[in-house]
């Protein structure tokens, strides 16, 4: 196996903070891109101390900074500015995420730094985007969420919407920000293109994960409400009640898993029944099917619901916490829970990389770093380049 890293070569430049941005980049770092992480001195990102801490510093980040290299300095200070220019001028992505404006205030705007590196990359992740009306206004993962349209159609119907849990929409913008930095790379690369800018708007992103929603409503005004744990349009496919206070998830929506889950359930009526034998016909009667199953699987234990389920062939599963998913014998297997060592000796577990290359895969070289840490190797590269 080949174990040289897939983006080694290519370097990374950061600047910004919180998540969008720093996941990006992480993604880079993971598969052998040398990252540069810009942090304002004494305080650095403000994600280091974000969540559950360990000895002053958030766990979170010793996962999401793996495998960069950190350096402070002052943006607003003219030699913090000449350091990122430079940065800059031998980078092949810079990413930033700060609101539209801050960086041309600084001089370091796209004009500026693409002057010095026509073969630049900028990955620019704002709440709205780097044009239109809305461009200047603040926006954070839970107003893109809301915007998006992803928080409209998440809950249970006649109440409130909820949010997913986790800032989904930063995430789903510094998945596309790399697409593009990736996409603009391979152009420059291969086809002899220049360098350009990525426009990553938060609720963009968010909205393109939306399937059906706006062909649905343009051609026949229908809009998608909440519904709870079900799959609206595609029957049977929900969340049901088990007999230990638990839940499972059962996705029975193709015509032949329908039927095996119906025999499976005791219901060889509803089975063989001509009217369900495809999803449209399901769909009319959902509210008699989704009753069958609840009523079979509120009698029984969610491990006797899943091992029904699997001699079946029935997708199922159940609703994982996190104790379940760090105790999981196919995220072990698969080396999704991957142990590392802190400063001062404790051992943590982090995720693994995602996704798995067979030939170059992404690894974990070091945990996040102190701030400032790789200031004078940075520094004194750039004095022999």
């Amino acid at each position: 196996m080949n174990q040289k890293h897939a983006l080694a070569g290519v370097r990374v430049l950061e600047l910004g903070g919180l998540i969008a941005g720093p996941y990006a980049t992480s993604l880079f770092a993971q598969f052998g891109a040398d990252v540069i992480k810009v942090e304002a001195p004494g305080e650095g990102d403000p994600l280091r101390r974000w969540r559950k801490l360990h000895d002053g510093t958030s766990l979170w980040w010793y996962s999401i900074s793996r495998n960069k290299r950190s350096i402070a300095l002052d943006l607003k200070s003219e030699e913090g500015r000449r350091v990122v220019r430079a940065l800059a001028a031998r980078a092949d992505i810079v990413v930033e995420n700060f609101r539209p404006g801050a960086l041309e205030g600084w001089g370091l705007g796209w004009e500026e730094l693409s002057a010095l590196n026509p073969g630049l990359i900028m990955v620019r992740i704002s709440g709205y985007g780097q044009t239109g009306p809305y461009r200047d206004r603040p926006g954070f993962a839970a107003i893109a969420e809301a915007m998006g349209g992803l928080r409209y159609v998440t809950g249970d119907p006649g109440r409130a919407p909820v949010r997913t849990g986790v800032s989904l929409g930063d995430s789903l913008a510094a998945l596309y920000g790399v697409i593009g930095a990736l996409v603009a790379l391979h152009h420059r690369n291969v086809n002899g293109g220049r360098g350009q800018v990525v426009d990553v708007a938060l609720y963009e992103a968010v909205f393109a994960v939306m399937e059906s929603l706006i062909p649905e409503f343009s051609l026949g005004g229908f809009i998608r409400e909440r519904s709870g744990g079900s799959l609206p349009g595609i029957a049977p496919s929900n969340t049901y009640p088990c007999r230990d206070g638990s839940y499972v998830v059962i996705a029975g929506n193709s015509d032949g898993i329908y039927k095996r889950l119906m025999h499976a359930t005791g219901r060889p009526d509803l089975a063989d029944d001509p009217a369900l034998a495809h999803n449209e016909g399901r769909v009319k009667q959902i509210d008699v099917i989704d009753g069958a199953i609840a009523a079979w699987t509120s009698q029984r234990s969610l491990d006797e619901v899943l091992d029904a389920m699997r001699r079946a062939d029935v997708p199922a599963g159940k609703i994982y916490s996190a104790a379940d998913i760090h105790g999981d014998a196919q995220y072990r297997s698969r080396g999704m829970i991957e142990p590392v060592t802190l400063p001062d000796g404790a051992r943590l577990d982090i995720p693994g990389v995602v996704p798995t290359l067979s030939e170059t895969p992404g690894a974990t070289r070091w945990i996040g770093p102190r701030l400032g840490q790789h200031n004078d190797e940075v520094l004194e590269e750039m004095r022999h380049e």
